[in-house]
């Protein structure tokens, strides 16, 4: 079963930093609010690799077959050549 409150939570949080690191890289922040946004993109990227981690780990826990796994590694578009 599929929570859409979780995938709902992690596209905001994904989009709020977006529109963080755009923010900041306008330049139109002052340091202050530029450490803030700093301080809140962190915690949103921290927030964002956890969701991913566990996500990760429903994956292999739904391929393992017969107590071994036949998962095998995620190779993206780059690392094939």
């Amino acid at each position: 079963m599929t929570d859409v409150k979780d995938e709902f939570e992690f596209e905001s949080a994904l989009t709020e930093l977006e529109q963080l690191v755009n923010h900041m890289e306008s330049g139109e922040l002052n340091l202050e609010d530029s450490l803030k946004a700093f301080e809140q993109g962190v915690n949103l990227t921290r927030q964002c690799q956890q969701a991913l981690a566990a996500a990760e780990q429903r994956v292999q826990l739904l391929i393992e077959k017969n107590g071994q796994s036949v998962g095998q590694a995620f190779v993206t578009g780059d690392e094939r050549g």
